[in-house]
Order: structure tokens, then sequence, then C-alpha cells
């Protein structure tokens, strides 16, 4: 059993969002004639303001996330997404499982809360390898498979979508584990295109 920590990557970030965006922008009001060089930042603000957020639906971005099965059951939920996740069907898990650390504890220590959890993870595996063992398939032994379980999953989205997902995901009102791998998520996002990201609190 091994236990790890939550995380995301970069898959595909879009290229010269600002600019695709204005120029979609600009088709509505056929004012593509006052696109400049640099005229994308303003525009974009601008159409933000507004509420115009159409636009954005243009620009797509994925993510990788590595996480808890828990997590990617609230996740799919964003049903203007794409998605792919690694299955439990067709993944044998007879080698070392990966479990999720609750995020809500700083550190896994020997106290008796820590010490339930961590039980509970080595015996979901031990079941599991020992249904494994009498001839159960990988996709009927996942019965006994927790929601800490580690999981991958690809989501793609358009930038108004992510939007709307960081404005959920992201609230104190989230679960722990979600809003925690949100906050990072919404980091990158904020790092790459301030523009269209800066408005949604990334604080603890």
């Amino acid at each position: 059993m091994k236990i790890i920590e939550q995380s995301c990557e970069w898959i595909q970030k879009p290229i010269l969002p600002l600019e695709n965006i204005e120029y979609v922008g600009r088709v509505c009001y056929k004012s593509e004639d006052k696109i400049t060089l640099g005229s994308a930042e303003k525009f974009v603000r601008t159409i933000l303001n507004r509420g115009h957020e159409s636009v954005i639906e243009h620009v797509n971005a994925s993510v990788k996330f590595i996480t808890n099965r828990g997590v990617t059951h609230e996740l799919v939920r964003h049903r203007l997404c794409a998605f792919s996740q690694e299955s439990t069907r067709y993944v044998d898990y007879q080698k070392e499982m990966e479990f999720i650390k609750p995020v809500w504890w700083s550190s896994l220590d020997s106290s008796a809360k820590t010490k339930l959890w961590t039980d509970a993870m080595q015996a979901s595996e031990m079941y599991y390898k020992a249904l494994r063992e009498c001839g159960w398939r990988p996709e009927q032994a996942r019965e006994v498979l927790p929601n800490s379980l580690k999981t991958e999953i690809i989501v793609t989205a358009n930038l108004r979508e992510w939007r709307h997902i960081f404005k959920l995901r992201t609230s104190k009102a989230a679960h722990p584990q979600m809003r925690d791998l949100m906050l990072k998520c919404l980091e990158m996002f904020k790092t790459d295109f301030p523009i269209l990201f800066d408005e949604f609190d990334s604080e603890e």
C-alpha cells in the first residue's frame, strides 16, 4: 500500500487564447478592423465585465488530475466537459495499490483516526487481492475498492466551463478534498491566463 498526495498538471494549454477570444467576439460586432497588437487583453476584460462569456467557450483546456475516486464522482457531474478516467474494470490492482491522503490531515501520524483509515485501506487491498486469487476478474473484485483509491482523470472543457467549475469547487462549501485540488488547478489557470481567472479567490 502506498499513500500519495493528489495533484494536477496541464495536458493541453490553449495557444493565444485572448487573441482567439477577441477575434470571435469582434465577429459579433463586425469590428475585426479594430484588432491591433495588444488589443486582446482590453477586449477580453470588457466582455467579461459585460457578462458576454459565450465567446470564451471557443477556447478549450485539458488538465490531468491524480486524485481519489470520491472526488472524480463529483467532478464528472460537470457535464459540459470531456472525461477520460482510469478504469477499475480493466486496470488490475494486484500490485501495490495507491491511496490519496485526506487533505484535512497535515500528516499521517500514529493517532487512532489515522490508524482506522490506514487499516481500512490495507483491508480493501487485501480483500481485492484475495478475490483476484479466487478467480474474480478486476471488474468484479473492484466492488471492495474505497473512495480513497487513487485514480487519474483527464478533463477537457472550454474556459467558460472552467470558470464555472472553479466558482463551485473552490468555494468554502465544497468538499475539502475537491477544494484543495481545484485551488491547485486554479493557480495554474491564474498563472497562465490571469485576465480570465484573476477574479477567483485562490486563498486557502
